[in-house]
């Protein structure tokens, strides 16, 4: 993606269903869930570099004894940090206590056979070490302990705020992490005093009543009352003081959940070959937590997936397949190369199907595999252009004027390389954007001056702001007679409140696009309309808005609005003609068949908290403020 955007975090969580002298005696290491954390961390890097953090829970351990750790970090390195803070605490055991699990779990923290590891990019709030999840709900009975981590955004956060209100809290901020646990502990209160009251009706004393709650702690329960009133896309994880833990996914299946489970472990992570990796598992072996179900493993080590809400419509992410998941999963890789596959008829009439003078490429890396499936397409496309025209020479044709038929190929190259991280320190704009200009370099020599088209694919564009101060310049430098530049992704229109960084309307190129247009065409009144139905609707409940900034698109074709965003990205002093053409919704379907997820597209939100925000961006645009509408 040639537009940076923060977006989804990770989850990873790992259960080590045997006792740890087990994995000592049979892989030789204390170290095996460490170690297994630390490559599920790793792995899934990408989907969180502003801070990252790990937390343990010990199963069977004394009173006095330490039973809960937890490190966060926000360092640049944070995942390398979090893991050198935890293993000098094992230098100077002697090799006798380094093989003795009774006294690793009782003396050093990070033994325990429960582990849950979050990775963050910031959507919302300061990145701060204390913005970092885990997050810790601390209580003297382990069975009302509470550590939780995920991977969500709430649209409703005021509404979830004011219900803890209502019930007597007083939470220390308004953030849907905080809310998010405050609610989840509440219910866990709720539930330990239920089963408090019945065994002490019982005349038990309480510390077999805390071991009954421990064995009895009704899950499902806890996490039905507490998605009651949830309204986003979430992954959310949790572990409780004497061990049971769980993992819920929202009712459209928004955010990614995959696990897997055998005799030594089960584990939970945001994307699939991540376990593949790590476990050495089959892509068949790896399964994902079904919508509106939450994985819950009991202290016991047995595993269940109840339903805890009632699921809606799938509409998992596409952006995760577009973008964001890591392009090693064997469906995302083929999804991806689908999606270049598609834009072929885009293209094709873009350079006014002149493959002679035409060279292909990609900007950046990520869209790389995107770039096979175009390349693979217009492959295609001439084989079939080959086949008439060797037909067209009739029964015995000239071997010269086939082979020279035969020997046409799509030019491709790599164009565009992306330097290693060239810091633009300088602040004034004007300097800076000169040394924006610089973050990519070109293969000289690959395209004929003047003469040849050139197609280089994107992931997505958002802002276009790197294409306009930094990748058509660079690209210019070449003398091609037209860049075309063709995006994977459809035009992205509207705000995601679900877990991507696009809160604020007025930064997407398409609705500039859009209002550019309104204005040119003497068409502001549509604007003072749909502000005032859109202010009307923010007052009512969630329930009862529906998406009014639709009208601000529906007096323009794709293509008109292609070709205002493609003028609107040119930079000023470009010699070559610039196109910028989008995919299309029908081509991302098919690509894309079961993550139908396209709300940033069409505006068809899958919760009643997604309509509710787009109104409130509109208004928020309207009015000048520079606001998140969520």
């Amino acid at each position: 993606m040639s537009d940076f955007l923060q977006h989804e975090c990770g989850i990873a969580m790992l259960r080590l269903k045997q006792p740890l002298q087990y994995y000592i005696d049979k892989y030789g290491s204390a170290f095996y869930g460490l170690n297994k954390m630390y490559l599920l961390m790793q792995k899934q890097h990408n989907r969180g570099q502003d801070g990252a953090g790990l937390a343990n829970i010990k199963l069977n351990v004394p009173p006095g004894k330490r039973y809960i750790s937890r490190i966060r970090s926000i360092d640049s390195r944070p995942i390398q940090d979090v893991f050198s803070r935890i293993m000098p605490r094992f230098e100077g055991l002697s090799s006798d206590q380094l093989r003795d699990s009774q006294f690793l779990q009782q003396e050093v923290a990070f033994t325990g056979e429960l582990f849950l590891a979050h990775l963050r990019y910031g959507t919302y709030g300061k990145n701060q070490v204390e913005n970092c999840h885990p997050f810790l709900r601390q209580n003297n009975w382990r069975t009302r302990n509470l550590v939780v981590a995920g991977n969500f955004n709430m649209t409703n956060t005021d509404e979830l705020f004011d219900k803890l209100v209502g019930l007597g809290q007083h939470p220390k901020e308004k953030a849907d992490t905080v809310t998010l646990l405050e609610r989840i502990g509440h219910f866990v209160d709720v539930e330990n005093q239920r089963l408090f009251d019945l065994y002490k009706q019982e005349g038990l004393a309480n510390e077999v009543i805390s071991q009954r709650i421990a064995e009895e702690i009704d899950m499902p329960t806890i996490l039905t009352h507490a998605a009651n009133s949830l309204d986003g896309g979430y992954v959310m994880c949790g572990m409780i003081g004497h061990g049971d833990a769980f993992v819920m996914r929202d009712p459209n299946g928004i955010r990614p959940a995959f696990f897997y489970e055998d005799d030594e472990v089960v584990v939970i992570t945001s994307e699939r070959p991540v376990i593949q990796t790590a476990f050495n598992v089959s892509t068949e072996d790896v399964h994902e937590i079904k919508p509106g179900h939450a994985l819950i493993i009991k202290r016991d080590g047995t595993v269940s997936m109840p339903q805890v809400k009632q699921p809606s419509e799938r509409k998992a992410c596409s952006f995760e397949r577009i973008y964001f998941s890591r392009g090693n999963d064997q469906d995302i890789y083929n999804e991806r190369k689908e999606l270049g596959r598609q834009l072929v008829p885009q293209v094709m009439e873009a350079i006014e199907h002149d493959l002679d003078n035409t060279v292909t490429s990609f900007i950046p890396n990520t869209a790389e595999v995107c770039f096979y499936g175009l390349v693979k397409g217009l492959e295609d496309h001439l084989s079939q252009a080959k086949i008439s025209r060797i037909l067209g020479l009739g029964a015995n044709p000239d071997p010269d004027e086939v082979k020279s038929i035969l020997d046409e190929r799509a030019r491709i190259e790599k164009i565009a390389i992306k330097d290693a991280k060239l810091r633009t320190f300088i602040t004034e704009d004007a300097n800076r954007n000169d040394l924006v200009a610089h973050v990519y370099d070109i293969a000289y020599g690959t395209v004929n001056p003047r003469q040849d088209n050139l197609v280089v694919i994107d992931d997505s564009i958002v802002r276009g702001t790197t294409l306009k101060h930094s990748i058509l310049r660079i690209l210019d430098r070449l003398n091609p007679k037209c860049i075309i530049v063709a995006s994977s992704a459809p035009q992205i229109r509207y705000p995601d409140c679900y877990g991507i960084d696009m809160a604020r309307l007025g930064d997407f190129i398409a609705f500039q696009a859009a209002i550019s247009l309104i204005r040119e065409r003497g068409m502001e009144d549509l604007i003072d309309e749909v502000y005032v139905k859109c202010k009307a609707q923010i007052e009512q409940p969630k329930e009862e808005n529906t998406n009014q900034v639709k009208a601000i698109y529906q007096p323009f074709t794709t293509e008109e609005l292609n070709d205002r965003i493609s003028q609107l990205l040119t930079p000023k002093g470009m010699k070559a003609k610039v196109k910028i053409i989008f995919q299309s919704i029908e081509g991302l379907h098919v690509a894309c068949p079961n993550h139908l997820g396209d709300w940033y597209f069409t505006g068809d939100f899958p919760t009643p908290g997604g309509h509710k925000v787009v109104n409130r961006a509109f208004v928020y645009y309207v009015e000048g403020r520079n606001d998140r509408a969520y």
